[in-house]
Protein backbone atom coordinates (compact mmCIF):
# COMPACT_ATOMS: atom_id res chain seq x y z
CA UNK A 1 0.00 0.00 0.00
CA UNK A 2 1.20 3.34 -0.36
CA UNK A 3 0.14 7.11 -0.33
CA UNK A 4 -0.59 8.97 -3.38
CA UNK A 5 -0.97 12.99 -3.32
CA UNK A 6 -2.58 14.56 -6.27
CA UNK A 7 -4.85 17.64 -6.05
CA UNK A 8 -7.75 15.48 -4.43
CA UNK A 9 -6.78 12.45 -3.07
CA UNK A 10 -9.46 10.14 -4.72
CA UNK A 11 -10.43 12.42 -7.35
CA UNK A 12 -13.88 14.32 -7.41
CA UNK A 13 -17.13 13.65 -8.29
CA UNK A 14 -20.12 16.09 -9.35
CA UNK A 15 -22.67 15.97 -6.95
CA UNK A 16 -25.38 18.08 -9.03
CA UNK A 17 -23.72 21.08 -10.32
CA UNK A 18 -20.33 21.01 -8.48
CA UNK A 19 -17.41 19.06 -7.94
CA UNK A 20 -16.34 17.70 -4.84
CA UNK A 21 -13.49 15.54 -3.42
CA UNK A 22 -14.82 12.36 -2.91
CA UNK A 23 -14.08 12.48 1.01
CA UNK A 24 -16.44 15.17 2.93
CA UNK A 25 -17.34 15.16 6.70
CA UNK A 26 -20.88 14.38 8.22
CA UNK A 27 -21.16 16.23 11.00
CA UNK A 28 -23.80 14.15 13.28
CA UNK A 29 -20.72 13.18 15.61
CA UNK A 30 -20.54 16.66 16.56
CA UNK A 31 -23.79 16.94 18.72
CA UNK A 32 -23.88 15.43 22.07
CA UNK A 33 -23.77 12.10 23.40
CA UNK A 34 -26.61 10.44 21.56
CA UNK A 35 -26.86 12.95 19.06
CA UNK A 36 -28.63 15.00 21.72
CA UNK A 37 -27.60 18.34 23.26
CA UNK A 38 -24.60 20.72 22.68
CA UNK A 39 -21.06 18.93 21.92
CA UNK A 40 -19.02 18.91 25.24
CA UNK A 41 -16.55 21.13 23.80
CA UNK A 42 -18.14 23.83 20.98
CA UNK A 43 -14.21 25.32 20.83
CA UNK A 44 -13.60 22.14 19.04
CA UNK A 45 -16.58 21.19 17.36
CA UNK A 46 -16.19 24.84 15.34
CA UNK A 47 -12.71 24.00 14.85
CA UNK A 48 -13.10 20.84 13.70
CA UNK A 49 -15.05 22.48 10.62
CA UNK A 50 -12.78 25.19 9.70
CA UNK A 51 -9.92 22.47 9.53
CA UNK A 52 -11.89 20.14 7.31
CA UNK A 53 -12.87 22.76 4.67
CA UNK A 54 -8.90 24.37 5.53
CA UNK A 55 -8.06 20.49 4.72
CA UNK A 56 -9.96 20.60 1.11
CA UNK A 57 -13.44 18.94 2.16
CA UNK A 58 -16.24 20.88 0.42
CA UNK A 59 -19.22 18.18 1.32
CA UNK A 60 -20.52 18.59 4.44
CA UNK A 61 -23.00 16.35 5.19
CA UNK A 62 -25.84 17.62 8.30
CA UNK A 63 -29.69 17.49 9.30
CA UNK A 64 -31.44 19.60 11.50
CA UNK A 65 -32.41 16.74 13.68
CA UNK A 66 -28.95 16.15 14.73
CA UNK A 67 -28.89 17.80 18.21
CA UNK A 68 -31.64 18.75 17.23
CA UNK A 69 -30.36 21.85 15.13
CA UNK A 70 -26.89 21.70 16.92
CA UNK A 71 -24.66 20.86 13.73
CA UNK A 72 -26.62 23.35 11.31
CA UNK A 73 -25.60 26.08 13.76
CA UNK A 74 -22.36 24.85 14.64
CA UNK A 75 -21.62 25.23 10.63
CA UNK A 76 -23.36 28.33 10.38
CA UNK A 77 -21.05 29.26 13.40
CA UNK A 78 -17.97 28.43 11.97
CA UNK A 79 -17.94 28.79 8.44
CA UNK A 80 -20.69 30.90 7.69
CA UNK A 81 -20.60 33.37 5.24
CA UNK A 82 -20.32 30.03 3.61
CA UNK A 83 -17.34 29.46 0.89
CA UNK A 84 -18.45 29.27 -2.75
CA UNK A 85 -17.03 25.60 -3.52
CA UNK A 86 -19.11 24.35 -0.08
CA UNK A 87 -21.81 22.14 -0.76
CA UNK A 88 -24.13 21.56 2.55
CA UNK A 89 -26.45 18.59 2.25
CA UNK A 90 -29.45 17.83 5.10
CA UNK A 91 -31.83 15.53 4.76
CA UNK A 92 -35.66 15.33 6.27
CA UNK A 93 -37.90 12.92 7.37
CA UNK A 94 -37.56 12.21 11.09
CA UNK A 95 -37.80 14.74 14.11
CA UNK A 96 -35.94 13.78 17.63
CA UNK A 97 -38.56 12.86 20.52
CA UNK A 98 -37.66 13.65 24.45
CA UNK A 99 -36.51 10.33 24.42
CA UNK A 100 -33.35 10.76 22.09
CA UNK A 101 -35.80 8.35 19.45
CA UNK A 102 -35.83 9.30 15.55
CA UNK A 103 -39.57 9.03 14.43
CA UNK A 104 -40.65 9.80 11.14
CA UNK A 105 -41.91 13.34 9.83
CA UNK A 106 -42.51 12.87 6.53
CA UNK A 107 -46.29 14.32 6.43
CA UNK A 108 -46.16 16.94 3.58
CA UNK A 109 -46.56 19.90 6.22
CA UNK A 110 -43.58 18.64 8.09
CA UNK A 111 -41.73 17.73 5.33
CA UNK A 112 -41.99 21.95 4.61
CA UNK A 113 -41.31 22.64 7.94
CA UNK A 114 -38.13 20.55 8.26
CA UNK A 115 -36.95 22.49 5.01
CA UNK A 116 -37.76 25.83 6.82
CA UNK A 117 -35.74 24.92 9.85
CA UNK A 118 -32.75 23.67 8.19
CA UNK A 119 -33.05 27.13 5.90
CA UNK A 120 -32.87 29.12 9.15
CA UNK A 121 -30.52 27.40 11.04
CA UNK A 122 -28.12 27.28 8.13
CA UNK A 123 -28.39 30.94 7.21
CA UNK A 124 -29.20 30.21 3.56
CA UNK A 125 -31.82 31.13 0.62
CA UNK A 126 -31.47 27.86 -0.29
CA UNK A 127 -30.65 24.29 0.41
CA UNK A 128 -27.83 22.53 -1.81
CA UNK A 129 -28.78 19.29 -1.50
CA UNK A 130 -31.84 17.81 0.51
CA UNK A 131 -32.15 14.14 0.84
CA UNK A 132 -35.64 12.51 2.14
CA UNK A 133 -34.64 9.55 4.67
CA UNK A 134 -36.91 7.01 4.42
CA UNK A 135 -37.26 3.78 6.69
CA UNK A 136 -36.33 3.84 10.63
CA UNK A 137 -33.61 3.10 12.42
CA UNK A 138 -33.63 -0.74 11.74
CA UNK A 139 -33.10 0.18 8.04
CA UNK A 140 -35.03 0.84 4.88
CA UNK A 141 -38.75 -0.46 4.29
CA UNK A 142 -40.68 -1.01 1.26
CA UNK A 143 -43.20 1.71 0.67
CA UNK A 144 -43.62 4.45 -1.68
CA UNK A 145 -42.34 7.85 -1.28
CA UNK A 146 -44.10 9.52 -3.94
CA UNK A 147 -46.41 12.08 -1.59
CA UNK A 148 -42.76 12.73 0.26
CA UNK A 149 -41.02 13.14 -2.35
CA UNK A 150 -43.21 15.43 -4.69
CA UNK A 151 -43.31 17.28 -1.61
CA UNK A 152 -39.49 18.32 -1.70
CA UNK A 153 -39.43 18.39 -5.83
CA UNK A 154 -42.36 21.28 -5.33
CA UNK A 155 -39.81 22.85 -2.44
CA UNK A 156 -36.98 22.52 -5.11
CA UNK A 157 -39.56 24.15 -7.78
CA UNK A 158 -40.37 27.27 -5.65
CA UNK A 159 -36.22 27.58 -5.28
CA UNK A 160 -35.79 26.52 -2.02
CA UNK A 161 -33.91 23.50 -2.58
CA UNK A 162 -31.47 22.92 -5.45
CA UNK A 163 -30.87 19.59 -5.71
CA UNK A 164 -32.58 15.81 -3.99
CA UNK A 165 -31.54 12.90 -3.17
CA UNK A 166 -33.13 9.45 -1.28
CA UNK A 167 -31.23 8.23 2.00
CA UNK A 168 -32.11 4.79 3.60
CA UNK A 169 -33.93 3.62 0.80
CA UNK A 170 -34.27 0.51 -1.44
CA UNK A 171 -33.95 0.55 -4.98
CA UNK A 172 -37.57 -0.21 -5.72
CA UNK A 173 -37.90 3.52 -4.02
CA UNK A 174 -34.81 5.08 -5.88
CA UNK A 175 -36.25 4.67 -9.14
CA UNK A 176 -39.92 5.55 -7.82
CA UNK A 177 -38.04 9.08 -7.00
CA UNK A 178 -36.18 9.40 -10.23
CA UNK A 179 -39.44 9.21 -12.00
CA UNK A 180 -41.05 11.92 -10.13
CA UNK A 181 -37.52 14.40 -10.01
CA UNK A 182 -33.55 14.76 -10.46
CA UNK A 183 -32.05 12.65 -7.89
CA UNK A 184 -28.45 13.87 -7.43
CA UNK A 185 -27.52 10.94 -4.21
CA UNK A 186 -28.11 8.29 -2.41
CA UNK A 187 -27.43 8.01 0.82
CA UNK A 188 -27.71 4.13 2.49
CA UNK A 189 -26.15 2.40 5.30
CA UNK A 190 -22.83 0.54 3.41
CA UNK A 191 -19.35 -0.91 4.33
CA UNK A 192 -16.89 -3.32 4.35
CA UNK A 193 -18.68 -5.88 6.23
CA UNK A 194 -22.18 -4.51 4.69
CA UNK A 195 -23.10 -4.66 1.69
CA UNK A 196 -26.45 -5.08 0.50
CA UNK A 197 -26.14 -2.47 -1.95
CA UNK A 198 -23.12 -3.91 -4.05
CA UNK A 199 -26.02 -3.84 -7.41
CA UNK A 200 -27.42 -0.44 -6.18
CA UNK A 201 -24.00 1.50 -6.49
CA UNK A 202 -23.10 0.16 -9.65
CA UNK A 203 -26.75 1.27 -11.39
CA UNK A 204 -26.41 4.24 -9.89
CA UNK A 205 -22.69 4.99 -11.46
CA UNK A 206 -23.89 3.55 -14.64
CA UNK A 207 -26.56 6.93 -14.46
CA UNK A 208 -24.17 9.42 -13.02
CA UNK A 209 -25.56 9.57 -9.24
CA UNK A 210 -23.50 9.79 -6.36
CA UNK A 211 -23.65 7.36 -3.25
CA UNK A 212 -23.20 8.50 -0.21
CA UNK A 213 -22.36 5.81 2.46
CA UNK A 214 -23.83 6.77 5.75
CA UNK A 215 -21.76 5.00 8.86
CA UNK A 216 -18.89 4.09 6.59
CA UNK A 217 -16.67 2.77 9.91
CA UNK A 218 -19.92 0.76 11.21
CA UNK A 219 -21.81 3.61 13.18
CA UNK A 220 -22.55 2.38 16.39
CA UNK A 221 -21.22 -1.08 15.84
CA UNK A 222 -17.73 -0.17 14.87
CA UNK A 223 -16.03 -2.02 12.12
CA UNK A 224 -14.08 -4.95 13.60
CA UNK A 225 -12.05 -7.45 11.53
CA UNK A 226 -8.57 -9.17 11.75
CA UNK A 227 -8.03 -8.85 7.98
CA UNK A 228 -9.14 -5.39 8.30
CA UNK A 229 -6.29 -5.00 11.27
CA UNK A 230 -3.70 -7.11 9.24
CA UNK A 231 -3.64 -5.17 5.96
CA UNK A 232 -3.54 -1.35 8.34
CA UNK A 233 -0.36 -3.02 9.92
CA UNK A 234 1.57 -3.90 6.90
CA UNK A 235 0.81 -0.40 5.95
CA UNK A 236 1.50 1.12 8.78
CA UNK A 237 -1.60 2.75 9.03
CA UNK A 238 -4.76 2.53 10.87
CA UNK A 239 -8.02 0.25 10.02
CA UNK A 240 -10.27 3.37 9.88
CA UNK A 241 -7.86 4.96 6.84
CA UNK A 242 -7.65 1.37 5.17
CA UNK A 243 -11.53 1.01 5.45
CA UNK A 244 -12.29 4.28 3.85
CA UNK A 245 -9.88 3.61 1.18
CA UNK A 246 -11.56 0.59 0.44
CA UNK A 247 -15.08 2.55 -0.34
CA UNK A 248 -13.08 4.48 -2.31
CA UNK A 249 -11.65 1.77 -4.44
CA UNK A 250 -15.19 0.41 -4.09
CA UNK A 251 -16.82 3.05 -7.64
CA UNK A 252 -16.31 6.02 -8.76
CA UNK A 253 -19.43 7.20 -7.46
CA UNK A 254 -18.92 6.74 -3.95
CA UNK A 255 -18.43 10.14 -1.96
CA UNK A 256 -17.54 9.13 1.99
CA UNK A 257 -18.88 11.44 4.84
CA UNK A 258 -16.91 9.97 7.67
CA UNK A 259 -17.91 11.64 11.31
CA UNK A 260 -15.00 12.84 14.29
CA UNK A 261 -15.29 15.39 17.01
CA UNK A 262 -11.56 15.37 16.86
CA UNK A 263 -9.12 17.32 14.60
CA UNK A 264 -6.64 14.81 14.77
CA UNK A 265 -9.31 11.98 12.94
CA UNK A 266 -10.23 14.50 11.20
CA UNK A 267 -6.74 14.89 9.51
CA UNK A 268 -6.36 10.39 9.28
CA UNK A 269 -9.77 10.27 7.46
CA UNK A 270 -9.26 12.98 4.98
CA UNK A 271 -5.49 11.07 4.17
CA UNK A 272 -7.16 7.88 3.45
CA UNK A 273 -8.02 9.23 0.81
CA UNK A 274 -4.59 8.56 -0.95
CA UNK A 275 -4.17 5.45 0.55
CA UNK A 276 -3.49 3.04 -2.74
CA UNK A 277 -4.94 -0.57 -2.39
CA UNK A 278 -3.43 -3.31 -4.02
CA UNK A 279 -5.92 -6.26 -6.15
CA UNK A 280 -4.73 -8.79 -3.44
CA UNK A 281 -5.65 -6.59 -0.39
CA UNK A 282 -8.99 -5.67 -1.91
CA UNK A 283 -9.83 -8.96 -2.46
CA UNK A 284 -9.04 -9.49 1.41
CA UNK A 285 -10.90 -6.80 2.46
CA UNK A 286 -13.90 -7.66 0.34
CA UNK A 287 -14.18 -11.05 1.35
CA UNK A 288 -15.16 -9.70 5.08
CA UNK A 289 -18.45 -8.66 3.43
CA UNK A 290 -18.68 -12.27 2.65
CA UNK A 291 -18.33 -13.47 6.48
CA UNK A 292 -19.76 -10.81 8.26
CA UNK A 293 -23.05 -8.88 8.89
CA UNK A 294 -23.88 -6.09 11.00
CA UNK A 295 -27.04 -5.16 12.32
CA UNK A 296 -28.51 -1.65 10.35
CA UNK A 297 -27.79 1.44 11.93
CA UNK A 298 -28.93 4.83 12.06
CA UNK A 299 -29.39 7.89 9.36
Amino acid sequence: MTTTTPTHPGGTWTLGDRAVPRVGYGAMQLAGPGVMGPPRDPDEAVAVLREAVALGVTHLDTSAAYGPQVTNRLIREALHPYPDQLLVATKVGARRDAAGGWPTARRPEELRAQVLENLESLGVDALDLVYLRMGDATGPHEGSLAEAFETLAGLRQQGLVRHLGVSNVTAGQVAEARAIAPVVAVQNMFHLAHRGDDDLVDRLADDGIAFVPFFPLGGFTPLQSETLSKVAAAAGTTPTAVALAWLLHRSPNVLVIPGTSSRAHLRENVAAAGLHLSAEQLADLDAIGRRSTLPPGRA
